[in-house]
């Protein structure tokens, strides 16, 4: 895991992250086949035992490190990731992949907007909202009001989960705070998974896909999520986030064969647009980074 560690030192943050959001969507899509045997929730918690199962094979998280103050920031993150999988995956169920995204974005969007300290940066979210709406053409067709709901409550546990991860993460060291709070994550949705995966229609190859689809999200794609944030403010990384929804559009075309419009090809013209240029100055501070985790050492 250091050696995973030490080779993403040199990658710029914003390329962290996009590889992130790739690896998520195509983990969502992949998805599908497992949720129509085991429901949203039955999928997620599978993701999440599995994930939890790599997580500690591969980071060997240090207990021993772990304050009694660190304990709410795990518990917190470990049940908003759980939840935020949920939620998302219950929205994917209903409605297309890009417009559940677009929805979902909703959350960080929010959360970039407020959390900047220049107004002129207020302009790349506003810009990518104008996308969101393009992409999810809310005027058109019969809304499928339970997807919608879904996909914004997954969008609030986005916004949450992006605040939570950077503050874990520039508490430990690598993925270590990811290997935390996944098996959090995956008791905090088990009442709600298991009945799930017990009353669903359950085949063979259920497990080695749920564990596959794990090792692409939650362990690569919030791995890389977790360093990407460590060196990158909030509103550039909220704002980088525009991009998703044209990923899903895309993931959703070549997977589960979801054919954009035009307006939505529009959409996300504006929301990539939105992205790139929220990278520029979004590298957080490696002195103040520094400072921070040097602070937790003196105090444990």
């Amino acid at each position: 895991m250091m050696a995973i560690t030490r080779w993403t030192t040199g990658m710029p943050p914003w390329s962290m992250a996009v590889a992130a959001m790739l690896a998520v969507q195509l983990s969502n899509a992949v998805s599908v086949p497992v949720i129509e045997q085991v429901g949203a929730a039955g999928t997620a918690w599978l993701r999440m035992c599995f994930g939890a199962v790599f997580l500690w094979v591969i980071a060997r998280p240090a207990i021993h490190s772990l304050r009694r103050k660190d304990v709410p920031a795990l518990i917190a993150l470990g049940v908003v990731t759980g939840f935020m999988t949920t939620f998302f995956l219950a929205a994917v169920e209903r409605i297309p992949l890009g417009t559940a995204v677009a929805i979902e974005f909703l959350g960080p969007l929010t959360v970039a907007g407020l959390m900047s300290n220049r107004r002129k940066a207020l302009f790349w979210p506003a810009l990518a909202f104008v996308g969101v709406v393009l992409l999810t053409e809310p005027w058109h067709g019969r809304i499928d009001f339970a997807g919608v709901g879904f996909a914004l409550a997954a969008g609030t546990c986005w916004a949450l989960y992006n605040l939570l991860t950077q503050h874990v993460g520039d508490r430990f060291s690598g993925i270590s705070g990811l290997s935390l709070t996944i098996p959090v994550a995956a008791i905090a949705t088990l009442p709600v998974g298991l009945p799930q995966v017990l009353g669903g229609e359950f085949t063979w190859w259920v497990l080695p896909a749920a564990a596959g689809i794990a090792l692409i999200t939650p362990v690569i794609a919030f791995g890389l999520e977790m360093l990407a944030l460590r060196r990158m403010t909030h509103t550039a990384f909220g704002t980088l986030l525009s991009i998703e929804p044209a990923f899903g559009i895309l993931i959703g075309l070549l997977v589960l064969a979801q054919t954009p419009t035009i307006v939505q090809l529009a959409g996300m013209s504006l929301v990539i647009v939105a992205g790139a240029a929220a990278q520029r100055g979004g590298r957080r501070s490696t002195e103040r980074r520094h400072d921070h985790q040097q602070a937790g050492k003196r105090a444990a």
